[in-house]
């Protein structure tokens, strides 16, 4: 009973330890400037909608009405919808038959090849970024979605190739001999019988590598400007020299974390199957 008890005490601190600043941030859209910089911290206060009227409608509150205000993050969100859809998409389709070559052929160097493809995200982004900012200038590809797509599907391809490798060496290789046996084509084989097996692991796989791209601060920050720039670094455009509109900045962050969250609630069956299907044997 005592241990029973303490498991769930335990359980319960650890949600409140991670839950508690994605509430703390809800409450910090719905304070004014002067409630958010009180001290100490108010949990009761009188809620305002100013916050998400300047953000969602262009519209700040002066104390007595509403001035119309030049707002972007809807543009932002935008951006990094095509952003991450566009890259997700990308380094799935490129990443599945990597992926299915690496699990099922053998050939010389494979675990090289495997391991030098993952060894890709182990430089240090802040190495990087600045090599590949002008490489971008000079292609042209600054300030554009196709460049910000593929430097994001880059990132995303390793750990697309591994987890879909896992996933697809859990299939019995016999099962894709008895449909060759039966008169399938290679493809014919994949499109109707390996396919449907992995279907659960490519929306784990595709759902955890959106998240990652929507989330991506640094590349989005210095290789975009106002016209293609993600809605993560564009959560600075708040700061400034003068002043830092919490409240503002809070309801952006919000915004910014329903696409992820919608996401996985929607294909949640989906990413515990696909997620249960690559766990090892026993």
């Amino acid at each position: 009973m005592v241990r029973k008890s303490l498991r769930i005490l335990g359980i319960v601190l650890v949600m409140v330890w991670t839950l508690f600043p994605i509430y703390w941030v809800i409450l910090m859209s719905f304070k004014t400037p002067i409630d958010v910089t009180t001290y100490p911290p108010k949990f009761i206060f009188k809620p305002t909608l100013a916050n998400w009227a300047n953000v969602l409608l262009g519209k700040e509150w002066t104390g007595t009405h509403y001035e119309t205000v030049k707002t972007d993050v809807l543009h932002y969100f935008k951006n990094s919808l095509i952003i991450a859809s566009g890259a997700t998409g990308l380094a799935v389709f490129l990443g599945l038959p990597a992926a299915y070559s690496l699990a099922r052929y053998k050939f010389r160097r494979k675990e090289d090849f495997a391991f030098t493809l993952l060894s890709f995200r182990f430089a240090p982004a802040l190495i990087v970024v600045f090599g590949v900012y002008s490489v971008f200038q000079g292609l042209r590809l600054y300030d554009t979605y196709l460049g910000l797509i593929l430097i994001h599907q880059i990132l995303l391809l390793p750990f697309v190739v591994w987890m879909m490798r896992s996933y697809i060496a859990m299939i019995p290789v016999e099962i894709e001999q008895a449909a060759r046996v039966d008169g399938y084509s290679w493809w014919g084989m994949f499109s109707k019988v390996t396919l449907p097996l992995i279907k659960p692991a490519i929306a784990a796989t595709g759902v955890v590598a959106f998240i990652y791209s929507w989330n991506e601060f640094l590349y989005g920050y210095v290789l975009s400007g106002d016209k293609v720039r993600p809605v993560t670094p564009s959560l600075l455009g708040f700061i400034s020299y003068e002043r830092v509109l919490w409240g503002q900045m809070a309801t952006a962050a919000i915004i910014a974390m329903i696409p992820s969250i919608l996401l996985s609630l929607f294909i949640q069956r989906y990413v515990v199957a696909g997620l249960s299907f690559g766990a090892v044997r026993g």
